[in-house]
This record gives C-alpha cells, sequence and structure tokens, in this order.
C-alpha cells in the first residue's frame, strides 16, 4: 500500500503505521527528498539511524538507498537514541534522521529529522518542504552516494557525562525502566564505571513493547517502576520512553515527579554554575519553574510548546537550558538538543549533594496542584476557544499558543492538536479540590 503523506507529516515529525500509512517503499521516497532538501543547504552527507521496532532496518536501509540515489552519502549509526543522533548531528555538523515511533505503541514507525548542527526541522522549517518532494517523486542523481558506518556511542557516552562532575556522584541506586526502547542501550553504557548502582528493568530492545508500552507520561506504564522502587528500596526511579530523548522521575516513595519539577531542579543546577543565565520554559510548565528560575537569579523566557520552537528561543536568546512539562529538556552545550540521559545525570548530581532524598529535594516545587492534560474532541477548536476565552473577560489572557488565561490563584491554558480535532486543556490551582472545580467548570464552556 501507497505511504499516506498527509497522515504521516505531522509538526515535527514523521509518524505512522506501519503498512498502511508508512512502508519502505516511503520511507525511500522520504530519503530523497530529505537528501535534495539538505543538499540545498551544501550538505554532502546525511546521519541515519534506528530504533529497535521490527521494520527499523528495512525501513533505514531504504531511506539510506533513496539519499543516496540522489547523490548524498550516508552515514549508517545502525541502532541509537534520538539524543544519540542529535549529538551526533551536532558533533559532525551533518544533518540527520533516526526512524523512531518514540512513545507510539508497536505498529508505528516514524522518522525524526534535523538539520547540520542538530538544527530543527519542523513543518515551518523544512518538513513540509520535504513532504512535497516525496510526494512529487524522485529526481535522482547522475552521481551515487556512498554508505559507510560509524559507531558513535563511546564519544555520546563521554559527552553525556561532561554535563556532571562524576567525581560529585553518591553511590546512589537507581532503577531505570527503559521499557525494551533504546534506553537499554544507552543507559547502562552511560552508567557503566560510575559509582551509581543501577538496577535496570526491562533492559533488552524489543519493539514490541512485551512488558508495557514505552509511553511514561501515562501513569498505569509507570506501575512496575514505582513496584521496583520500593522493592528495592532505591533513592530514585527513571523512566524513559521509547528513543529514550524523554526521562521522568519517581521519587524513593514511589511518588512521581512531574517534569515541571524536574525542570526547576535543573534550572536551579545550571544557574549555580552560570548566575544570571537564561532559561526558556513552554508556557504548560508549572508557575514554580519561572518562581524558582527567578529565585535562583536567572531569567525565565517563555515559549509556545514544540522542540523546534524551544531550540528556536534558545538560539534566540543564548539560553542554557529549557524544559517542557512533558519530558523534554535541552541543553545548549548539547546543541541545544534535548536529552533524557544528560537530565537524569544533573538530577542525580544534584540529588548526591541532597542526603534528604529526593521528595525532599523536590518539595521546594511542589507549589500548586495540576490538572494533567486534558484533552476533548470539538468540532471548531476556533470557535470553543472564542467561547471559553468570553466568559472571563475580566482575567489577563494572552494568544501566545491557544488561549492562556491567568485569574490570579488560578490560570488555565486551552490549545488545539496540531495533529487532531482535540483541544488540550492545563490547569494550575492552589489546591486538588480547587483544580476539580475548575477543571469542571471549563470543561462545562468546552462542551
Amino acid at each position: 500500500m501507497a505511504t499516506d503523506y498527509d497522515a504521516i507529516f505531522k509538526a515535527y515529525d514523521v509518524r505512522g503505521t506501519v503498512g498502511d500509512q508508512i512502508d519502505a517503499d516511503g520511507a525511500r521516497a522520504i530519503g530523497g527528498a530529505f537528501a535534495r532538501f539538505v543538499a540545498s543547504s551544501g550538505a554532502a552527507a546525511v546521519l541515519v539511524g534506528r530504533d529497535m521496532r521490527p521494520e527499523g532496518e528495512e525501513f533505514s536501509a531504504a531511506f539510506g538507498e533513496g539519499a543516496m540515489d540522489h547523490g548524498i552519502d550516508v552515514v549508517d549509526m545502525g541502532l541509537c537514541a534520538t539524543d544519540m543522533l542529535y549529538y551526533a548531528s551536532g558533533y559532525l555538523d551533518l544533518p540527520g534522521a533516526v526512524f523512531t515511533a518514540s512513545h507510539n505503541p508497536a505498529g508505528y514507525n516514524g522518522i525524526k529529522m534535523c538539520g547540520a548542527g542538530a538544527a530543527p526541522i519542523g513543518a515551518d522549517t523544512g518538513l513540509e518542504n520535504i513532504k512535497a518532494m516525496a510526494i512529487a517523486g524522485p529526481d535522482p542523481s547522475a552521481a551515487k552516494g556512498n554508505r559507510t558506518s560509524r559507531e558513535l556511542l563511546s564519544d555520546y557516552v563521554a559527552h553525556v557525562r561532561s554535563f556532571v562532575n562524576v567525581d560529585a556522584l553518591a553511590p546512589l541506586l537507581v532503577v531505570a525502566d527503559t521499557a525494551n526502547g533504546m534506553g537499554g542501550l544507552v543507559v547502562p553504557a552511560v552508567f557503566e564505571g560510575l559509582p551509581l548502582v543501577l538496577d535496570h528493568l526491562y533492559p533488552e530492545l524489543d519493539g514490541t513493547f512485551p512488558n508495557h508500552p514505552a509511553d511514561p507520561l501515562q501513569p498505569k506504564n509507570l506501575r512496575d517502576l514505582q513496584s521496583r522502587v520500593l522493592e528495592v528500596d532505591a533513592d530514585v526511579g527513571m523512566a524513559f520512553d521509547g528513543d529514550a530523548d524523554r526521562m521522568f522521575l519517581v521519587d524513593e516513595n514511589a511518588r512521581p515527579v512531574s517534569g515541571s519539577s524536574t525542570t526547576a531542579i535543573i534550572a536551579r543546577t545550571v544557574l549555580e554554575r552560570e548566575p544570571g543565565a537564561s532559561i526558556i520554559h513552554n508556557l504548560i510548565c508549572s508557575r514554580t519553574v519561572p518562581e524558582a528560575i527567578a529565585e535562583a537569579g536567572g531569567t525565565a523566557v517563555r515559549t509556545k510548546v514544540g522542540h523546534s520552537i524551544i531550540k528556536q528561543a534558545m538560539a534566540d536568546t543564548g539560553a542554557i537550558f529549557g524544559g517542557e512539562h512533558s519530558g523534554h529538556y535541552y541543553f545548549r552545550d548539547n546543541y541545544r538538543a534535548d536529552s533524557g540521559l544528560i537530565a537524569a545525570l544533573m538530577v542525580l548530581e544534584a540529588l548526591s549533594s541532597h542526603p534528604a532524598g529526593l521528595s525532599d529535594l523536590v518539595s521546594d516545587f511542589d507549589r500548586y496542584a495540576s490538572s494533567g492534560e486534558l484533552n476533548t474532541t470539538v468540532d471548531d477548536a476556533a470557535v470553543v476557544i472564542e467561547r471559553v476565552a468570553a466568559a472571563y473577560p475580566n482575567a489577563r489572557q494572552d494568544r501566545l499558543d491557544g488561549l492562556t488565561v491567568d485569574l490570579g490563584d488560578w490560570w488555565f491554558n486551552l490549545r488545539p492538536s496540531n495533529t487532531e480535532p482535540l483541544l488540550r486543556l492545563n490547569l494550575e490551582a492552589p489546591t486538588c479540590d480547587e483544580v476539580q472545580q475548575r477543571v469542571a467548570e471549563i470543561q462545562a464552556l468546552i462542551a
């Protein structure tokens, strides 16, 4: 079946179901289109990697063939985590693509692409051009590119470790649930030889995900990690998604730590090293994040949601770090790309000098109650947003990304999905009871 380009090209990547939406022929066409796109900027070679999904080897090989048919050399990285691809792109100053469907279940695959230096490629920065060229069909070059292989895991490990003082790490017991994803390759490699004790759940690379989905944003997928943390009396639990670019924490009492609290911990750590630096946070992060940044002497910069937007904002402001509530953490010295493992080591460094434990460290940032992200299917997102905005005429509002309404002691953001007929609600208030009350109030307006 032909690849359904309209279905698989999203705002920031390519993603769809294998067979009916994306196949090897589609991967080959996209590889050729990607080659033509990067060649226009002077690139002569591209990096290609893949995660552990069953069709990844076939799809990445086809993508490489498409690129080589258009005169571009291919550097095959083999199995790699997404943040490893970003590192290689920055380190070698080459464009790159990794075949992954991130946290999506078995049966999905896709492609995350970046320009040289790990520059983001999204719908507004090249993805639509690549889609158009893939649909138009090949325009092969007279000269055919070559394929070489390169092992970059050891270089990547050294790079990740460079963000912390490894001598300051305490012998913490860390349970890591990599959910049969690419964390099974990179997590033990980074931990090896460090004064940390790693208890590893589901390390086998298996894209059928036999134990549970590799989506730590869903509470049910943290249950095994939580049980193991209590069973072995661990200092911390860490959950990674399928391509290992996102990381979520569980404290020593098995309580999940929000991405906002993790952002605040890392922000405070980096501001100790570079006082006064700018820190990026997206607009659905807790109020705790800009408060913590200001308290540590930094400058908080609020942005829309999305990795391309975060990376561009970091380039524009010179920010040292950026965090998203969804578990993405970006570092200036990581070519402004996100890395779950760099974030993990930085949290472990902070925890090493905080003997009271992670729950105590997080308590500094546990200031408000949150709804989490609540999705509602709607026929016309724009009409609903205007109706909700009209219900709060005296509140402070902005349209940076959807609608944000600030009512003093509580606030909410309502924004449309880029890919589905959904409205996403994030709401924060002083207490859980008030969160429930206010969520019901907003959902009544939506309905």
